[in-house]
């Protein structure tokens, strides 16, 4: 039985705060996930945490972070992106964590009992527009996800030969386009380019006709390492501040063509969305879970890390076709379905001294599970045009139609409460035709 004087040794696990958090909310007091916001009122950018239905304006409450990682850096709550309080690293971080749950806690009268300072530190989520939650220097997209590689894989090269020779040696990926990743409720124009329909034909020009969705989650880079300094697998967490949902957004018939040899181009970098509140990584270990085996092959050492580094996120991506009341929910997947973690990402990124900065964005790649509805794009879910999609209200799809939401969203289920990272939507709008 534990002794008095050891359980007064235990923090106080904060569960209620004064702001009324609905059932089922996203954002309680055990997550507080950063974002950048502005109001009308306000249009300035500026750093926000969500509690309920609320955002705490962080720069008018900075002067109260006053333990010895942040008492001298309280500028980094005037700032209009996350990347420089993303690069103080995970005490700094902690110690925002625990100030925010103590300030926003039931019993802790600074902000619950200063109606002024309440009135200017507290904005409706409704009156806010949420911006990108950092610059993104440079955006890597994986292709974590062992089934989603060999669900690709077998329809396009037959299952003796789904997974390429090296998908279980390394964790595989490439480089996207920063510039062209947006955040939630960003419209999605059709993108054009060139395709090869018929083999026995030349290319043509025009918009894609296989527009698609990729259910991933991405993480940001907090603290920078030298260019030619590997960060190695026993730090990579405390290299990783925080997650998003994201859709990577796909050409397919443009992405066939251009692919050979060097990867993805013009068929992924038209647009990229993520959700707007990235959770730390402190709130989502509760969830940890089991890493996948990787015995066979063996990995290299450099790769290997016995901690767990998985998560129990549950994932929905649903369709919303234009006259539909609701939306139509076509996956279900969960983020442990991953094969390589987010540690194994960066060490691997960064082994050949590629160097990291704040504010990085690094993808998981579509994450799908083994059974057909938790397949994470419509490439798969219509097996490569093979199946139709049951969106709803009567509707079938294979590829998108212009008009179309997608609604992604992510979720912890913990015992009461939920840690959500809210939604991450687009709506398809027509290509361009001049």
């Amino acid at each position: 039985m534990e002794n008095a004087a050891n359980a007064a040794k235990k923090p106080k696990l904060v569960t209620m705060s004064f702001v009324p958090v609905p059932e089922k909310s996203h954002f309680p007091i055990q997550n507080l996930p950063y974002g950048v916001f502005s109001t009308k009122s306000n249009p300035r950018h500026r750093l926000g945490v969500a509690i309920g239905e609320q955002i705490l304006d962080l720069s008018v409450v900075k002067g109260l972070f006053t333990g010895p990682e942040l008492k001298g850096k309280q500028n980094v709550f005037e700032e209009p992106t996350l990347n420089a309080f993303m690069a103080h690293g995970p005490a700094a971080w902690k110690e925002a964590r625990a100030t925010l749950q103590k300030l926003l806690s039931a019993d802790e009268p600074t902000l619950r009992d200063n109606a002024d300072l309440r009135t200017r530190a507290l904005v409706p989520q409704a009156d806010a527009t949420m911006h990108l939650p950092a610059t993104i220097g440079d955006y890597t997209d994986f292709y974590s996800s062992r089934q989603h590689a060999t669900n690709v894989g077998t329809m396009f090269r037959g299952p003796e030969n789904a997974l390429m020779p090296n998908w279980l040696h390394l964790p595989v990926g490439y480089h996207g386009r920063a510039s062209s990743v947006v955040v939630s409720g960003t419209p999605v124009r059709r993108p054009c380019g060139q395709t090869r329909p018929d083999d026995t034909k030349p290319p043509t020009f025009g918009p894609c006709k296989l527009l698609d969705i990729e259910l991933e989650m991405a993480f940001f880079v907090g603290p920078p390492n030298e260019l030619g300094q590997p960060i190695p697998i026993s730090k990579a967490q405390d290299h990783i501040f925080g997650m998003v949902v994201m859709n990577d957004w796909s050409a397919r018939d443009i992405q066939k063509w251009e692919y050979v040899p060097l990867g993805p181009f013009l068929g992924k970098s038209f647009s990229t969305s993520i959700s707007p509140w990235v959770v730390t990584m402190d709130a989502l270990m509760p969830f940890v879970t089991d890493n996948a085996k990787q015995d066979n092959p063996p990995i290299l050492p450099y790769l290997q890390h016995e901690d767990k580094y998985n998560f129990d996120i549950k994932l929905s991506a649903a369709v919303k076709a234009e006259g539909m009341a609701e939306p139509g929910v076509i996956c279900n997947s969960n983020y442990k379905n991953m094969y390589w973690t987010m540690k194994q990402q960066l060490a691997h990124h960064t082994v050949n001294g590629c160097s990291m900065r704040p504010g990085d964005l690094l993808a998981s790649g579509t994450i799908s599970g083994e059974t057909e509805d938790s397949f994470g794009s419509m490439l798969e879910l219509c097996w490569k045009g093979t199946k139709t999609i049951d969106i709803g209200g009567g509707q079938t799809r294979k590829f998108l139609k212009d008009g179309d939401e997608v609604i992604l969203s992510g979720y912890c289920q913990g015992e009461g409460y939920r840690v959500g990272f809210g939604e991450c939507t687009g709506k398809i709008l027509p290509a361009h035709t001049s």
